[in-house]
């Protein structure tokens, strides 16, 4: 062979062993046979749902993130229109890879993924390089994945124009259990990070504005039944109803955290507190605005109703409850919203209560909706139906209204609140109508006081008679009478009712009327006060009335009885009184007198117990000391130092002083 021959031989043979050189290279560079490549250059911007040209492997292995692994044996998937449930019909891998080769433009240099609710423990690769990680894989540590999260992709990776992005997913049992568990098309999506921004805020604000809007409702109605309550302490509803309220709002400040930032699972424990008190709460509260008393099996209930929710929260936590499970579980709480309560308040209803038949229609609302959403998750389990199940659950959970999705069940809470409002609102309106009357009776009762105890007491001739009277209310229970008598003397009667407000008013308005009833025939001290226990046995509702009775002669013979009201002072001296039962206790009750003489000048003081008893910031009593002191002073006097020390009940001071004009007479 000739030498020319031969070099053109090797000539062919080097260029076609350099071509083959070059088609491997590019075969290397290339995706798979298996993989279809996403072009994202040709999609519209400022961002792209990721949801076709996906493959999937069951599986773990860290080679599966890296961009040159061969993923050509991988099942394809379409993330819009496929479920792993169709893919692994006769198993429930742990993990799961997907795996997607995606062009790029190269120009855009703010280039970032988007991910939401993949899985309670995932990590997204990009060419190798891990992006985004929520919870752990293995070890499983499951997080909470409701943050919508935007993360760039490093410039240097998106300037080859050429990415490959690998999601490792944990599915756990308990997402097993969802019609689409892992990766479906609006999870993931690519994009310019600004666009991806606002199509994460666009989607909260869709998400949450109806649960935004029932936490504010649910916000003021614990308020205002805070406020009832502390108004109204015998209205128990108010206060089970503010109790259910704050239950119910407990986990809100971790919900608004969670839709920006992934956290462990393990912090849904306030939800599993909420969950065990709501129940016991809810029923309680449904109860008392009923008047339905709770016998002990139903308190039994709610408490096992409670402890049942609170076990669906805690196997979520470790994220392994199943469907069975979860049905089984909920029970009790489905027993208890949609047969027991309806059944309580239909019967009350019927026995004319309004406020059930209001409570009523809101929850049979709810519970329509949730033996509805039963019914459709039911339905998801059995293959044939899977899909008519789930879009049942979707449009009870997710129904779409313009770009608010909605949950039906929150317009159920809504309605319920309202409700709520609505009863509150009508018994107001009845309680002003009531304080209104009673505030009209109240006057009505206090111009009749005013007539019957005036401000100050006329004079009567020989006597210079001083009073004040200030109630601790709008009407009060001390009274006093000072009455002329045939002999030119005077009839004093001073006296407290015990309690407060109109009762004791009408008692003084009865007993002010038996006393000049009573001074028409008689001013013996004794026979007086006779006869005003003789008016109020059987009429005190288990009360008493003190009462001190005083016949004062022209010529200053003083006749004293007593029937435990505090002693006189005469001239800044007390005056010593032998004890006896208060007024309507013992119809038996026999009074002493005490003789003394009024002279001339002399001045006798009268003081009700609200003197004494006054009391300061600092609990100090004004005491006897303090009344003992100032028995001297105008009645005007005592009264203000009184009053002003601190008063806590109806203050009278009542002084007369015996002077020369009718000895001139």
């Amino acid at each position: 062979m000739s030498l020319p021959v031969f070099s053109s031989r090797f000539l062919l043979w080097q260029r076609l062993l350099a071509v083959v050189a070059v088609g491997f290279c590019v075969w290397l560079a290339s995706p798979r046979a298996g993989a279809q490549v996403y072009n994202a250059t040709t999609v519209g911007w400022p961002y792209i749902d990721l949801d076709s040209g996906w493959l999937v492997h069951a599986g773990d292995d860290p080679a599966y993130a890296r961009a040159d692994f061969d993923d050509s044996s991988w099942m394809p998937f379409n993330a819009a229109t496929g479920s792993l449930r169709t893919l692994f019909s006769h198993s429930r891998p742990s993990i799961v890879w997907y795996r997607l080769h995606v062009k790029v433009p190269t120009g855009r240099h703010s280039l970032a993924l988007y991910e939401y609710m993949i899985s309670s423990a995932c990590v997204v690769y990009v060419n190798g390089a891990p992006l985004i990680q929520v919870g752990k894989v293995a070890p499983f540590v499951p997080y909470d994945d409701h943050a919508r999260l935007v993360v760039l992709i490093p410039r240097d990776q998106a300037a080859t124009g050429s990415l490959v992005i690998a999601v490792r997913a944990r599915i756990s049992p308990g997402e097993w259990g969802d019609a689409q568990p892992g990766l479906v098309d609006w999870k993931l999506a690519l994009g310019e990070d600004w666009g991806l921004e606002q199509h994460a805020w666009l989607q909260i604000i869709g998400e949450e504005s109806v649960g935004w809007l029932n936490d504010c409702i649910l916000l003021c109605l614990l308020l205002g039944a805070l406020l009832l309550y502390s108004a109204q302490r015998e209205r128990v509803e108010y206060l089970w109803l503010a109790l259910a309220d704050a239950a119910m709002l407990l986990p809100i400040p971790l919900q608004l955290y969670s839709l920006s930032h992934p956290f462990p699972a393990y912090w849904h424990i306030v939800n599993a507190l909420s969950a065990l008190a709501i129940p016991y709460l809810l029923g309680r509260m449904y109860l008392a605005f009923v008047a339905w008393p709770l016998g002990w099996r139903l308190h039994v209930f709610l408490v096992m109703t409670g402890t049942a929710l609170a076990a669906v929260d805690l196997l979520r936590l470790r994220a392994s409850l199943n469907v069975g499970m979860n049905f089984l579980l909920a029970v009790p709480f489905v027993l208890l919203t949609s047969v027991i309560l309806p059944v309580i308040l239909i019967v009350q209803f019927r026995k004319g209560k309004r406020d059930a038949g209001i409570l009523l229609v809101p929850l049979l609302l709810g519970s329509l909706y949730t033996l509805v959403v039963w019914a459709g998750w039911l339905l998801s389990q059995i293959p044939s139906y899977r899909t008519s199940g789930w879009n049942v659950v979707m449009s009870m959970i997710h129904a779409r209204v313009g770009p608010f999705a909605i949950d039906l069940g929150l317009i159920a809470d809504i309605l319920s609140s309202i409700s709520l409002a609505l009863i509150i609102l009508l018994r107001t309106n009845r309680t002003s109508r009531q304080e209104a009357l009673l505030e009209s009776e109240v006057a009505n009762a206090r111009a009749v006081q005013q007539v019957l105890l005036p401000e100050h007491a006329e004079g009567v001739g020989g006597f210079e008679i001083e009073s004040v009277y200030e109630p601790a209310q709008e009407v009060g229970g001390d009274f006093f009478q000072a009455l002329p008598v045939g002999d030119g003397g005077l009839l004093v009667v001073v006296g407290d009712v015990a309690g407060k407000g109109l009762p004791a008013a009408m008692l003084v308005s009865m007993l002010v009327g038996a006393i000049r009833s009573t001074a028409a025939y008689t001013h013996n001290p004794v026979e007086v006060l006779a006869q005003l226990n003789e008016r109020l046995l059987g009429r005190t509702a288990g009360g008493f009335s003190t009462a001190l009775a005083v016949h004062i002669a022209a010529d200053g013979a003083l006749t004293m009885a007593n029937a435990g009201h505090p002693a006189p002072y005469l001239d800044g001296r007390e005056i010593e009184l032998p004890g006896a039962l208060p007024l309507g206790i013992d119809k038996g009750s026999r009074y002493e007198t005490v003789q003394l003489r009024l002279a001339q000048g002399s001045r006798l003081t009268f003081y009700s117990d609200g003197v004494v008893e006054a009391q300061n910031a600092r609990g100090e009593l004004f005491g006897f000391d303090r009344g003992k002191a100032l028995s001297t002073q105008p009645a005007a006097a005592v009264a203000a130092a009184a009053k002003q020390f601190g008063q806590l009940d109806d203050i009278t001071v009542v002084a007369i002083r015996r002077t020369a004009a009718f000895a001139l007479a």
